[in-house]
């Protein structure tokens, strides 16, 4: 750790006005976002590269972080994505044989400004009682109007994002051994390790820009389309709608994960809304209706689809939709199942590495969809 960014003063301001000290972790300067808090006790390099955490400022909850430092196979893109980062007790020397460089500097590097030494328990819950809020943090030279800056700078409700952490061109993911299937994804904020699991399935994955219109996508001839994680409000999204609702019309099967499931969610119709904190973690609960079965699952979602928990079908343009999927903590969407249509779609990650396993096994049921 650079010295003379840890004894740096740091400060972090909230929206309500409640304010926090520090010290500097990463860049010195100052940085804007949505308060956001992970819960997961590992995993840190993957969170920091996850698209989906665009414009958001992630509070650790977990105590200490940058134990095993950085290295560059982790990585769920080329960049770190989060706008600042909160940890209480920062690793002074990393330990690991797979470390390159320590999370301080990889920070620094890269101009992500941090806080470290804040008591993450009080930010977290505070963060649970009031919700999710803009935060600013500050760290050097710390300016006596950062409250009014906070104010002034943007909210994540109606936020479009995708476009910003999309691909700026396709590329071709080749399948494992045999080729399979042609599969068209649609990158609103994809992680890397989405196509090498389409991929071991026997997938051809042609990942394409977020803009990539129905007409685009069926002009591959694709075996199915996915769509993707990714940031901001879904609301908001209107070009990857339509272009679900043309490859719905066109039946060809559909499979969304996190921002893809609201993307499907409101093709057939359906609302969205903001949740009072979301989820982000790896250890959330989410009960599959169908068996009852209960799957420790990763998540990182602010917003969700509105739609009934109770097994009621609901009617759309595109044939009957059921929710598939709760989350057992408070009873939220976490997948849809068309029954008349080759679609579904789950909120929470199968593919998040490191994290739980249990639901890796929808992969595998997109290309049974597919073969069928």
């Amino acid at each position: 750790m650079n010295p003379s960014r840890a004894t740096a003063p740091a400060l972090l301001v909230l929206e309500d006005g409640r304010t926090f000290r520090g010290q500097a972790y990463g860049a010195l300067g100052e940085t804007f976002g949505e308060a956001v808090f992970n819960t997961g006790m590992t995993g840190y390099q993957e969170t920091l590269t996850d698209p989906s955490y665009h414009k958001q400022v992630v509070v650790m909850t977990a105590p200490q972080i940058g134990n095993t430092g950085v290295n560059d196979e982790d990585p769920e893109s080329s960049r770190i994505w989060v706008s600042g980062f909160v940890v209480r007790d920062p690793s002074r020397v990393p330990s690991s044989w797979r470390s390159q460089r320590s999370l301080d500097d990889e920070l620094a590097s890269q101009g992500v400004v941090g806080i470290s030494g804040v008591d993450t328990r009080a930010l977290t819950r505070h963060l649970r009682e009031r919700g999710a809020m803009r935060v600013g943090v500050f760290s050097g030279d710390l300016p006596s109007d950062a409250h009014e800056r906070v104010l002034a700078s943007p909210q994540m409700v109606g936020a479009d994002l995708a476009h910003e952490v999309t691909t700026p061109e396709a590329y071709v993911v080749p399948a494992v051994g045999e080729k399979r299937f042609t599969v068209a994804a649609v990158d609103l904020g994809i992680k890397r390790a989405t196509p090498r699991y389409l991929a071991q399935q026997g997938c051809e994955v042609h990942v394409l820009p977020a803009t990539t219109t129905a007409e685009e996508l069926l002009a591959l001839e694709p075996d199915g389309v996915f769509f993707s994680n990714g940031p901001g409000d879904p609301a908001t999204t209107d070009g990857p709608v339509a272009a679900a609702q043309g490859v719905l019309a066109a039946d060809v099967p559909l499979f969304g994960i996190c921002f893809g499931n609201q993307i499907l969610g409101r093709a057939l119709g359906l609302g969205t809304y903001k949740l009072r904190y979301g989820h982000r973690g790896v250890n959330q609960p989410v009960m599959e209706r169908a068996t009852g079965r209960v799957h420790v699952t990763s998540h990182n979602h602010g917003f969700a689809v509105d739609a009934p928990t109770d097994g009621t079908p609901v009617d759309t343009p595109y044939g009957r939709v059921e929710v598939s999927h709760v989350d057992l903590n408070d009873d939220v969407v976490e997948g849809l199942r068309c029954l008349d249509a080759r679609a579904f779609s789950v909120q929470y990650h199968p593919e998040a590495a490191p994290g739980p396993h249990d639901a890796t096994g929808l992969f595998t049921q997109f290309a049974s969809l597919m073969e069928g």
